[in-house]
């Protein structure tokens, strides 16, 4: 009676590994759905009350405000640098983020800052708004309901820009920088503000959209086809060598504009700028051109990462940038499911997009006609009240 009383218990037991195992093993198979899931609003975006609008005259706007944005000095960046960040909020409660979430404040200030605004800082004076962005979840399906967050997610975008222009620029050189989400909204305001405004257009030292695809036959503005030249765009995705899956993926799954403000999938290849040639091209590029990778997570805002030159090698191949894995161990992501879904922490191309940025800028400001910007009035006088004499 004992031996059979244990036969059953042990036989329970397995029984139980077996069911724990193949709960286990669903688990694995359907991680990815069922954390995307948990994402999910569950609510229409039709239905869906969204958080309160920003009010871009409040400097708790902006993730990025110079402290005096009305006046500068001569030792100041000669140009300004307008920075639409990418997917910092993970979702679940909301199709588009709470411009308050401490969460997706500490991944600004740990991870985006330092590794995709850091190349620029030398160049200009930083202005990167707050807004009601689409949710990591919006980036990780085609619903309609997630192009109708990211559309809506525009809006804050464009009004943030247009209150930057009025209030703040003073007729300054511009530097357009948009990474994944922002660069497809700073897509947007390159083709709808940039470009029908000639004046402003001719301020453009240039738009790099980080990771975002744009029609190659039909982009925004003029793509840059040389080095060091002004007024163009640099947009590219990319893929690590080997990872066919992946380009393959961006160039069929991308989202871009249509001429009615609707996000659709790409109808060709997207446009390639290399940025270790300064350039569209199909030419590789070795990587002893390479001026710097960096891992800048986690450091103070301000501080110059060290730079490790060549670090990778990349060649356009048919619209994606084809990029040889990094030899340092300080450049593979890392994080939660969520964050290895959102851009890395490291910029390869930190180096060589700070020194594309500068050589443009140098461009424009050596060209004779190129307008200097009037410095703003910003303090007032008291002038004596003159007698007036009447003429008859």
């Amino acid at each position: 009676m004992l031996d059979r009383s244990r036969r059953t218990k042990i036989w329970l037991a397995l029984a139980g590994a077996l069911v724990l195992a193949i709960v286990a093993t669903g688990v694995l198979v359907w991680r990815d759905d069922i954390l995307r899931t948990g994402l999910d609003p569950k609510v229409p975006f039709q239905t869906y009350d969204p958080p309160p609008a920003p009010d871009y005259s409040d400097r708790a706007a902006w993730r990025l405000l110079p402290t005096d944005p009305l006046t500068w000095s001569d030792e100041a960046p000669p140009a300004d640098v307008f920075f639409v960040g990418p997917t910092l909020y993970d979702g679940g409660r909301h199709w588009n983020a709470p411009i308050d979430d401490a969460r997706a404040d500490r991944f600004f200030r740990r991870t985006v800052g330092p590794n995709y605004v850091g190349p620029f800082v030398e160049a200009g004076r930083v202005f990167a708004p707050r807004y009601r962005q689409g949710s990591l979840y919006t980036m990780l399906t085609l619903r309609d309901d997630a192009r109708e967050a990211r559309r809506f997610a525009y809006e804050d975008v464009r009004r943030a820009f247009r209150h930057y222009l009025a209030a703040y620029n003073s007729g300054r050189p511009l530097i357009l920088v948009g990474v994944e989400q922002g660069g497809v909204l700073a897509s947007r305001l390159l083709a709808e503000e940039i470009a029908g405004d000639p004046e402003l257009a001719r301020r453009l030292v240039a738009a790099y959209l980080v990771e975002t695809a744009v029609e190659a036959q039909n982009p925004p503005f003029t793509p840059c086809v040389a080095a060091a030249e002004p007024g163009c765009l640099a947009a590219w995705v990319s893929a690590y060598e080997g990872e066919r899956d992946r380009a393959q993926n961006l160039r069929d799954r991308s989202l871009v504009w249509n001429g009615q403000g609707e996000l659709t999938n790409l109808s060709g290849p997207p446009l390639c700028f290399n940025p270790l040639l300064g350039r569209v091209s199909q030419e590789a590029a070795p990587a002893r051109l390479a001026k710097g990778a960096t891992n800048a997570t986690g450091l103070e805002w301000g501080a110059r990462p060290a730079l490790q030159t060549r670090q990778v090698s990349a060649k356009c191949e048919r619209g994606v940038l084809m990029v040889s894995r990094p030899r340092s161990a300080a450049f593979k992501r890392a994080g939660s499911w969520a964050d290895r879904r959102k851009v890395p922490g490291y910029n390869l191309f930190y180096g060589d997009l700070e020194a594309d940025a500068e050589a443009r800028l140098a461009t424009l400001l050596a060209d004779p006609n190129f307008p200097r910007a009037a410095r703003p009035i910003v303090e007032t006088a008291e002038v004596p009240r003159a007698p007036v004499h009447r003429i008859d």
